[in-house]
């Protein structure tokens, strides 16, 4: 089968090559890859700058979204059988949607919500699972409280902002001119022009920030908390307990505390919290997020749609940072 391929970490190290169709273990369903959603975490791996933190060794295939249909099942697997339309997003050790097949565990996948294309599906895993893990999860967000997510058109932000309406808090984004009233519609309150305002001189007092870009944006957010506030980076830096969670080996976990050093003695200072999140894959979470979906409260936001042969070109698009929501992949081979 056809597959996208780190052959090497670098920015050109990734080719389409024939590889062996994946046999599908005990738990694991194989799934007939009908499209991809292509993320910025895609490039980050390709180049290697979590090659220290997962466990990715070239040659390994790429893609971290999948919607498509069962065509084989392990003998261990219950709920899912040939012929089932299914999306997820596959846990760390196990990503590579950029194939024309891939075998993914049974607990990372869930049915497709039926009111969705196969493309429309495959926009979802990531970054739904990231806004729910950020704001459900590590926040507990509530009714009545204010959340700042930051990069509101893009992928994450699309989900966070439609997840936060609908749990009921008061939501402010940072996003350009271009894409103010939209963000809007998809249910900010407030939103920032970042090209023409300073969010931290406008907003004050709020419970919750996510934020995907890191750096600066990371350092000005926390003082925008009100006390006790939790601000949540997904660009880094890691911290302590993301390296007791992944397990890290002594070294690299005093690599990770020093290199969030900086940003929890700012959140101290501020009496406020920081919190590292790398999502992970999880079915369970999927099929929560399947009801909002079918309830009409989340929606996914395509900006294109590459033919699989175009994966590449896809890639370089996201690497823009322009896209308005999610980018997809679809196999020519299949209809949608």
């Amino acid at each position: 089968m056809k597959a996208f391929v780190v052959e090497r970490f670098s920015k050109d190290g990734l080719r389409a090559v024939e590889v062996p169709e994946p046999d599908p273990g005990d738990g694991d369903v194989l799934i007939q890859v009908h499209a991809a959603g292509v993320n910025p975490l895609d490039s980050k791996i390709r180049d290697g700058e979590f090659k220290f933190i997962l466990p990715h060794r070239p040659p390994f295939t790429l893609g971290h979204d999948v919607a498509g249909v069962v065509t084989r099942v392990g003998p261990a697997v219950r709920g899912f059988k040939p012929g089932d339309e299914v999306y997820a997003r596959p846990r760390d050790s196990r990503i590579g949607t950029f194939a024309e097949y891939i075998a993914v565990h049974q607990d990372d996948v869930a049915p497709k919500p039926a009111s969705l294309s196969m493309p429309e599906a495959a926009a979802l895993p990531l970054v739904a699972l990231t806004a729910w893990q950020a704001l459900v999860e590590r926040a507990n967000l509530r009714a009545g409280q204010k959340v700042l997510i930051h990069a509101g058109s893009g992928g994450v932000g699309t989900m966070a902002i439609q997840l936060a309406r609908h749990l009921g808090a008061t939501v402010a984004t940072t996003t350009s001119t271009a894409n103010m009233d939209w963000v809007k519609s998809l249910g900010a309150d407030l939103v920032i022009d970042y090209k023409h305002e300073d969010f931290a001189r406008v907003l004050t007092g709020y419970d919750v920030v996510l934020d995907p870009l890191g750096g600066r944006s990371l350092a000005k957010s926390l003082t925008v908390l009100k006390p006790g506030g939790l601000a949540i980076g997904i660009s880094g830096p890691p911290d302590p307990a993301f390296a007791r969670q992944i397990g890290a080996p002594p070294l690299l976990r005093m690599a990770m505390t020093a290199l969030s050093r900086r940003v929890r003695r700012q959140a101290k200072r501020l009496g406020v919290r920081y919190s590292f999140l790398f999502m992970r894959a999880d079915g369970t979470q999927l099929r929560e997020l399947t009801k909002l979906v079918e309830a009409g409260d989340l929606h996914p936001v395509l900006d294109r749609v590459f033919p699989f042969d175009q994966t590449l070109d896809a890639i370089a698009y996201v690497d823009q940072g322009r896209a308005k929501g999610k980018v997809v992949v679809t196999l020519d081979q299949v209809p949608h």
